[in-house]
């Protein structure tokens, strides 16, 4: 019943593909929700809860509790393979989508563009339209792009 609850700053991934929506728990009438947002001063965290909330009452459920939980950290690594390929295909560059010559994500790393699929970028910016993604140009279709950063 949440898959369809999408991440509000990059509406083509759901929660669940962002590794975002950590549990749900049902117990009886009463459902529990566990998130963890991509950085601690996430701003779309209060959004995030809203939706779940409205989606559970929704179907049907009117008692549930949408917890935030910090520890362990969010990493990227909990983003599923269906999210990498939605993010690519959105034009966002996935975090694995980066390598240096160590096979290291680092700043220095060459981007794969997601609408070229060039290894020719720069990054243009350390940040982008929020903080966990960097701004990043091809040189060969000259195409600007975000870059969802590893973590």
């Amino acid at each position: 019943m949440l898959d369809d609850v999408k991440d509000p700053e990059i509406p083509v991934l759901s929660l669940w593909d962002m590794g975002v929506l950590r549990d749900v728990v049902r117990e009886g009438k009463r459902v529990k929700v566990v998130i963890t947002p991509t950085y601690s001063g996430c701003p779309a965290m209060d959004v995030m809860r809203e939706d779940i909330e409205v989606r559970l009452r929704e179907s049907g459920i009117q008692q549930c509790e949408v917890k935030t939980q910090l520890s362990p950290a969010w990493t990227t690594d909990w983003m599923t393979d269906k999210g990498r390929a939605e993010l690519r295909a959105y034009g966002i560059a996935a975090p694995d989508d980066a390598q240096n010559s160590a096979g290291r994500d680092t700043p220095e790393a060459n981007v794969r563009c997601p609408h070229c699929h060039s290894v020719h970028t720069r990054r243009v910016s350390e940040f982008s339209s929020t903080a966990c993604k960097a701004l990043f140009q091809c040189h060969d279709c000259a195409e600007p792009f975000d870059y969802f950063k590893k973590i």
